[in-house]
């Protein structure tokens, strides 16, 4: 089992963070009503960038759940780490901690103002930076999962709980990708077209696409993020990395190794395959790799060597 900070007993902490999660679900789903009145929309969007917007649900909910942390567990020997927070200083969080909360207050940020359900509250805690905390909050389907060492599960506001349906054993061209819609590339869907998986489906929020595996329907996530381009950060990936790996998952880059957390960029570079059975994961990554090798094309563009550097 995972040895907490000093005074921190696992049972209180999850109840907490149950709660709080909640209250987080609240305030996002009272602006996602906002945005369904589209002459609201602009009332509740806090700059005009549209590669990286901010939303009033993002900066609501990042105070609630830094403020409540910081109240319960006053003096406890941990760090926040917040994507809303690096925005405004890069350097208010030690990195160096043993102890790191790893938070999104909103991932999917474009999908939620596009009015879609596919967004999600993220928030990891990581030690020596390794995420062995995590909790992915959907507030549009009512589902919160936690994971905590090889511990998971999923439950609805009313406290049932939600059925485990991962998939095994599946090669490549049996297996559902789940892919992103808002941050695809041309290189990426070249690779999906090659793959040629048994099927497609597109949704926002790495957290909603975890989910999604978790619940069976899907079996794989691939990410790309190229040189020079804007690529996810270590809040995209740390909560959804545990509940992933608790329920006999991975999340590795193309050579089959773990992600590596609190870097001083925090970005998760290259090509990010998530997958739903660790026993064939390396196996997978193989095939992908292989296939990139034999397409000029994709060779070309991805330079395998350079790409997971």
């Amino acid at each position: 089992m995972i040895k907490l900070p000093s005074g921190i007993e696992i049972k209180k902490l999850i109840d907490d963070l149950r709660i709080l999660s909640w209250e987080a679900s609240e305030i996002l789903i009272y602006y996602a009503q906002i945005l369904k009145d589209s002459k609201n929309k602009n009332n509740i969007l806090k700059n005009d960038n549209i590669d990286d917007p901010v939303t009033w649900a993002d900066l609501k909910v990042n105070e609630k759940i830094i403020e409540k942390i910081n109240e319960k567990y006053d003096g406890v020997d941990w760090e926040i780490l917040s994507e809303e927070n690096v925005k405004i200083s890069s350097g208010n969080c030690d990195l160096n901690s043993d102890w790191v909360w790893i938070l999104d207050p909103l991932d999917g940020t474009k999908d939620f103002i596009q009015g879609t359900e596919n967004y999600a509250m993220h928030l990891a805690l990581n030690y020596k930076k390794n995420p062995c905390l995590g909790i992915v909050l959907i507030p549009e389907r009512n589902e919160l999962w936690f994971a905590y060492g090889e511990k998971i599960w999923g439950e609805k506001r009313d406290g049932s709980k939600i059925e485990l349906n991962i998939s095994r054993n599946k090669i490549l061209k049996e297996m559902i990708l789940v892919t992103s819609k808002n941050h695809r590339n041309e290189t990426l869907k070249n690779l999906i077209q090659k793959i040629n998986f048994k099927n497609i489906s597109i949704m926002g929020s790495i957290g909603c696409k975890i989910a999604s595996i978790l619940r069976g329907e899907s079996d794989i996530y691939i990410c790309l993020s190229l040189p020079g381009k804007s690529c996810p950060k270590d809040w995209d990936f740390a909560a959804p990395d545990a509940i992933l790996k608790a329920a006999g998952g991975a999340i590795t880059n193309l050579n089959n190794e773990e992600l590596i957390y609190n870097r001083n960029n925090f970005e998760q570079q290259g090509l990010i395959v998530a997958s739903s059975d660790k026993k064939t994961h390396k196996n997978i990554c193989k095939q992908i790799k292989e296939i990139i090798e034999k397409d000029e094309f994709l060779s070309g563009s991805l330079n395998l060597r350079g790409l997971q550097e």
